[in-house]
């Protein structure tokens, strides 16, 4: 795993799926999101949480290496964008991987394209509703999840082609809305292609968390382990939080990569 080498630019602060989101040829996977919603119609989850087969939430190191992931999460409140984090990260030149909500993307597309045209940060899929991926409505977080297997696909399947769409890329990986799944979900995310991502450091709890307790959860970081954090709240204390743990994690031997 490398660390991209990019120009220092910033970026400005800036329903179902439809029977036409689904026929886009370009865009399909090996096996199309119909025939996945039917291989799991009706199947019947065993499992729930964040940590399940099939999640990836660590990869492997030869070195001191981590990753940052920092989701936005959208819909009301939740649409804006932390710019003060972003320029931390191109200050820095610490590459990370943005998981968008289609709600945050539909809000103000041209961000989500700037921020695709700068390759330290590589964006990713945070589903269309935000909803925990279930195949029979289960809840994390008082937020219902997805109710079937048909809705699990469309939470994952609208979003994907919207950022293919938007930047010309299709996302890798994908994160749902409060990092809960069952069994059945991760096998639906797998088979449309993408990589289910968990985390080993919860960073600033929702972007809830003051600098000074993203500072200490920071601390805990490991080699080949991923932090989980937030970018859609410009007054939490992710951004200043950041600022001090980062360069004590250089300090300590680490780098920055991409997944």
């Amino acid at each position: 795993m490398e660390i991209a080498e990019v120009e220092a630019t910033s970026v400005e602060s800036v329903a179902p799926m439809t029977a036409r989101s689904i026929a886009t040829p370009e865009l399909m996977p090996a096996v199309s999101p119909a025939q996945v919603a039917a291989r799991h119609a009706g199947s019947a989850p065993q499992q729930w949480g964040v940590d399940l087969p099939g999640i990836t939430s660590s990869f492997p190191v030869g070195g001191k290496q981590f990753a940052l992931t920092f989701d936005a999460c959208g819909g009301h409140g939740n649409s804006d964008i932390d710019q003060a984090l972003i320029d931390l990260l191109i200050a820095e030149q610490v590459p990370a991987t943005l998981f968008l909500n289609k709600r945050w993307v539909d809000a103000d597309p041209a961000r989500v394209q700037l921020l695709g045209a700068n390759p330290l940060f590589e964006l990713a899929n945070h589903g269309s509703a935000h909803k925990p991926l279930s195949v029979s409505g289960r809840s994390a977080y008082q937020i219902r999840g997805t109710a079937s297997a048909e809705e699990a696909v469309y939470e994952v399947w609208e979003n994907h082609q919207r950022i293919t769409e938007l930047t010309g890329r299709a996302p890798r990986f994908f994160r749902t809305g409060t990092a809960h799944y069952d069994e059945v979900a991760v096998a639906i995310v797998n088979e449309l292609g993408e990589t289910p991502l968990g985390f080993t450091v919860n960073a600033d709890f929702g972007a809830t968390a003051s600098a000074a307790q993203v500072q200490r959860a920071m601390s805990a970081a490991a080699p080949g382990g991923i932090a989980l954090a937030h970018m859609h709240r410009p007054r939490s204390g992710t951004a200043a939080g950041m600022a001090a743990a980062l360069p004590a994690l250089r300090a300590a031997g680490f780098t920055f990569v991409h997944l």
